[in-house]
């Protein structure tokens, strides 16, 4: 599949395809079916290939995975409120203690070794769910008692130090994992059946957030990898697209921008940071198409365009959309090391596909329902 129109269509089809296949009776969508790490469901991940099923029209694809998430809440209940009350108190908490970030596809926490203390995922499932309900008309209320303990862990502990996306550097705040708790936190305030306190501190905790981060940004005119860095990293465009911390044009962005475009773009494919060297640094799919319909969002439409023809390049005969293409490898001697280690990169990344048909959608190349 090489980037034709009839070829992007059909490419698209296959995407809602993949991801049918990759979502379990529960609910969960499974992140790779081919990737033994990746055999889990991740709530990020998840979250966006959501937002796509629903936008591609898969109204119960999309509501199978927030009941799943909710589910994931309401059965570590005692957890979060413990976690909450150990906080109140000014204990200190092992990163072990906290919610793990993937799960097994029945909802049970895994029993292998992870890097599992990430907040962005408890923040993206909510938007999510907030843009599925406007999107289609359709009510939170099923979703909200598991909503309701996700926003009071997110509104607690979004100034914590976690792994950021990439499941990397620990010890830091990231600035796209507070645009995620963020866009999560705004769309709860929405829910009147969250109540009048909680949404309360889900608004004020909003605001901090988009505060701090405006002001760190404003220290060297452009968004950074985490509080306090001079690096950026390209997950940050979801700070506008489709986060909404940040309006398209807003000079911060802008900035943010136009840096990753020039230390982190080549010839369309995306890096993660400059620093990479997981599977040789290779470039992703997923933040190719995620810049791609930064690039929609600013009237740029004839580069969003060529974003979504790059991504559709890196097919494979099958038309499964790999995890990140090793054209162009900034760490290339490391490759080897991760593929002795792991196999060759993910294929099909449910991902890549849902953020594919995202993009696709948005430049209305292929038209709902998929």
């Amino acid at each position: 599949m090489s980037g034709n129109t009839h070829d992007l269509k059909a490419l698209a089809r296959h995407s809602v395809a993949v991801i049918r296949a990759g979502q379990a009776p529960s609910g969960a969508y499974i992140a790779s079916p081919t990737f033994s790490v990746y055999r889990y469901s991740w709530l990020r991940d998840g979250a966006f290939i959501a937002d796509a099923m629903s936008r591609a029209g898969d109204i119960a694809s999309a509501e199978a995975f927030f009941a799943w998430c909710s589910a994931i809440l309401v059965d570590r209940r005692e957890q979060v409120e413990s976690l909450l009350a150990r906080r109140s108190a000014g204990e200190s908490i092992a990163t072990t203690d906290f919610l793990h970030t993937r799960y097994e596809l029945d909802g049970t926490d895994s029993a292998s070794s992870w890097e599992n203390f990430q907040l962005d995922g408890y923040g993206t499932w909510l938007w999510a769910l907030g843009a599925h309900g406007r999107r289609h008309g359709r009510s939170v209320e099923p979703y909200l008692d598991g909503a309701a303990l996700s926003v009071a862990y997110i509104a607690a502990f979004w100034s914590h130090p976690s792994y950021d996306w990439w499941e990397e550097h620990e010890t830091h705040v990231h600035g796209s994992t507070l645009a995620a708790i963020h866009a999560g936190l705004i769309a709860a305030d929405d829910w009147s059946g969250l109540g009048t306190e909680l949404r309360s501190r889900a608004s004020d905790a909003a605001h901090e957030i988009k505060a701090l981060v405006r002001v760190d940004g404003a220290s060297r005119g452009y968004l950074a990898k985490w509080i306090g860095s001079d690096s950026v990293d390209a997950s940050l465009i979801a700070a506008a697209t489709p986060f909404a911390m940040f309006a398209p044009d807003d000079p911060l962005m802008v900035a943010t921008v136009a840096r990753i475009e020039t230390e982190l773009v080549h010839d369309g494919g995306v890096h993660r940071y400059a620093r990479d060297t997981y599977f040789g640094g290779g470039e992703w799919l997923l933040l190719s198409a995620l810049l791609g319909l930064h690039h929609a969002a600013t009237g740029r439409l004839a580069d969003a365009r060529a974003q979504l023809d790059w991504v559709a390049a890196q097919a494979t005969a099958d038309g499964d959309l790999p995890e990140q293409a090793n054209g162009h490898l900034l760490a290339p001697d490391e490759e080897s090391g991760w593929i002795e280690r792991w196999g060759t990169a993910a294929s099909p990344l449910l991902w890549s596909h849902a953020m594919y048909l995202t993009l696709a959608l948005e430049l209305g190349v292929v038209e709902a329902p998929v």
